[in-house]
This record gives C-alpha cells, structure tokens and sequence, in this order.
C-alpha cells in the first residue's frame, strides 16, 4: 500500500463517518416532519366541526340581531308616538291647563288677602273700641 493509497483510505473512513454523522438528524426531521403531518392531519379533521359548529352559531346570532333590530325599531317608533302625544296633549290642553291653574292661583291668594284685610279691620275696630272704653 503505498501513501496515495492510505490517503485515499483514509479519506473514505472520514467521508463514511461525516455521512453517518449527518444522517442521525436527517433521520429525526423525517420523523419530525411525520409528526408534523399526522398533527395537521388530526386538526384538519376536527376543525371541521368547530368550523360548522360556529357557522350555526353565526347563524343563531344574526337572527338574534334581526330581532333585536325590530324590537329597537318599534321602540323608536312608541318614542316618536309619545313625543307626538305629549306635544298634542301640550298644545291642548297645556296652555288651558295653567291659564286654569295661574286663575285658581290669584283667586286664592285675593281670597286670603280680603280675609287679612278683614281680620285685620275687625282687629282694627276691636282695639279701637277698647281705645274708646278707656277714655
């Protein structure tokens, strides 16, 4: 054997032991890389209740919105109704109403006042009178 040759041999041995050295973690990313497909595999197969599961509930909510939607609508509608009546009550019966109450007012305080008057015209008298006695 000459130099050349135990070069080459040596040469071949470090080449093998590169390639097995290279090929322990070609093997576990293949292995990994399985894994990887079954777990996309076994998701792929169940998202697809979890997808048709929240398409019904899509489906549930916006009906429930439509109805919410009505129900709003015909709050607006009652609001604009008692606006509307409570303007018409106003316009009615409103300016009626305290022109009557302003009237029962200044009747009862003229009442009052007349009555003070005449308490104290009695009262008025009534000293006087005892005035004119003392005398």
């Amino acid at each position: 054997m000459s130099a050349g040759q135990i070069a080459a041999l040596i040469a071949a041995i470090a080449f093998v032991v590169l390639v097995v050295l290279l090929a322990i973690p070609l093997l576990k990313l293949g292995r990994t890389l399985d894994e990887a497909t079954v777990a996309i595999r076994k998701a792929h197969e169940q998202s697809t209740p979890i997808l048709v599961d929240a398409h019904t509930t899509l489906t549930s909510v916006n009906t429930q919105l439509e109805r919410v939607d009505g129900i709003t609508s015909n709050a607006k509608t009652v609001t604009s109704n008692v606006s509307v009546l409570t303007s018409l009550f106003t316009a009615t019966l409103g300016g009626p109403l305290v022109r009557a109450a302003a009237f029962s007012y200044g009747l009862n305080k003229a009442v009052r006042a007349r009555r003070a008057g005449k308490d104290a015209g009695q009262h008025a008298l009534t000293s006087r009178g005892r005035k004119g006695r003392r005398k």
